[in-house]
């Protein structure tokens, strides 16, 4: 499966972005998404968990975007969202996706899928 992370841009602080995830098979078919999460990666830091949807519970948020970031995913359409409010300079990194469940090979085996798009950066100047 192959994610495709788009929406980011260069903002001034406080304003808003929202991030775009999409999933595609990329032999087979999408069966399920169980989980799907959003990171980030500032210049010369480790990737930190912005949030993280799964089915069995709520929503976690980091604590540095709680009532700030909102992410919310259609399984339908295989797609993710991360609205982003009231960004600030710190905000800025480089944004992945990733997102975890089940296709189908094309010889109809179903197996299970771990993948991260590639990032889209976020700049947010104050």
């Amino acid at each position: 499966v192959q994610l495709a992370e788009s929406g980011g841009g260069l903002v001034q602080a406080g304003e808003s972005l929202r991030l775009f995830c999409v999933a595609s098979a990329t032999s087979g078919t999408i069966v399920n998404i169980n989980t799907m999460a959003w990171y980030r990666q500032a210049s010369g830091k480790q990737r930190e968990l912005v949030a993280s949807m799964t089915d069995s519970r709520p929503t976690q948020y980091a604590d540095s975007v709680k009532g700030r970031f909102s992410s919310s995913r259609d399984n339908a359409k295989k797609t993710g969202y991360l609205k982003m409010d009231s960004l600030k300079p710190e905000d800025t990194g480089v944004y992945y996706c990733n997102a975890a469940g089940h296709e189908t090979s094309p010889m109809g085996a179903l197996i299970p899928f771990d993948s991260w798009g590639r990032g889209t950066q976020v700049t947010v100047s104050s």
